[in-house]
């Protein structure tokens, strides 16, 4: 050997029983703590949905009112306990599909972090709750949490399943909950609002079916049956139809609204950033997003800024002009 060459030590082959644990050990998911997965399995980020029931009451102008405001807000918690109720059923119900999704395997039911019978003796409490606590409010307010529960079990057990049925019920989740601010409040809803609640909430799931397509790929029909259906050009028509319709009653509504002899048209001008909102939206969709619409919203910077300007501009024609 040469001179000032050292012997090299010689690697000892490692141990193939050894290198297929430290192998498992790192695909292995990290388990979370019992508690931090029983918050998550109630979706905590999708009461971002029920915001909608401050609509209506926004909308006439009355949640300057404590009372008002009082009562947007316990309807708000009847929402998100009630919701979460049904999240926790429909991941039950859901197991095995779930655990076939790219996304929603890592669900703390789907990845074994809560138990099927915890999840159940979760929900059936939590449902329990809001309907009680929505008893405080009125008996009507009562029977829409009901057609709310009613519409969510029927999407679980069927209409999950049947092409056009599933979005027209995801949607309509959108809208009553709309309509439950305005019965919780006691205002009366326009026209005009339910045909823009109604449509706009069509296009965000049409958007979310199209989301979920893009996705699953392949694997789309194995997942969730409807989207073996659908094919992509079909769901751009009915997002393209229904944001039409969205936009031309929300062209309508404001006007309807806007004081004769207005010094500053709020109204009209709050179709700028509302109309401006729904091309950034559909295209946004058209790039592949959309699956999750409140990740969607909360994570793309110009939607968020874009829903300010329109609550801004909106609330103070309501609020300054009447």
């Amino acid at each position: 050997m040469a001179e000032g060459l050292e012997t090299l030590p010689v690697a000892e082959p490692a141990d193939p029983t050894t290198v297929e644990a430290t192998a498992a050990t790192a695909s292995r998911p990290r388990r979370t703590s019992k508690p931090v997965a029983i918050l998550r399995s109630l979706r905590p980020k999708q009461w971002a949905k029920n915001v909608l029931v401050f609509a209506a009451p926004g909308a006439a102008g009355v949640l300057g009112h404590g009372h008002a405001l009082g009562r947007s807000t316990v309807a708000f918690a009847c929402f998100c306990l009630l919701s979460s109720g049904t999240y926790l059923l429909n991941d039950v119900r859901d197991l095995e599909a779930d655990r076939r999704h790219p996304t929603k395997r890592h669900r703390p039911i789907a990845a074994g972090d809560v138990g099927e019978g915890l999840a159940l003796g979760l929900a059936l409490p939590l449902i329990a709750v809001a309907i009680a606590l929505g008893a405080l409010l009125s008996l009507e307010f009562v029977i829409v949490l009901l057609v709310y529960l009613t519409i969510t079990a029927a999407y679980t057990l069927w209409l999950k399943h049947e092409p056009i049925l599933d979005i027209v019920a995801i949607a309509s989740g959108f809208i009553v909950r709309a309509v439950a601010g305005g019965v919780a409040v006691g205002v009366p809803l326009s026209r005009w609002f339910l045909i823009v609640t109604s449509f706009g909430s069509l296009f965000m799931v049409s958007g979310k079916r199209h989301g979920e397509h893009i996705d699953l790929g392949d694997d789309r029909a194995d997942v969730r049956s409807t989207l073996g259906v659908y094919s992509r050009n079909y769901l751009q028509y009915v997002w393209t139809m229904t944001s039409g319709v969205t936009v031309t009653a929300y062209c309508l509504w404001a006007f309807a609204m806007a004081p004769k002899n207005s010094a500053v048209p709020l109204y009209e001008l709050s179709i700028v950033p509302f109309v401006t909102f729904i091309l950034r939206y559909a295209m946004l969709l058209e790039q592949g997003h959309g699956e999750s619409p409140e990740d969607l919203v909360l994570g793309d910077r110009i939607l968020l800024i874009l829903a300010v300007i329109w609550i801004a501009v909106f609330g103070s024609g309501v609020y300054f002009l009447h």
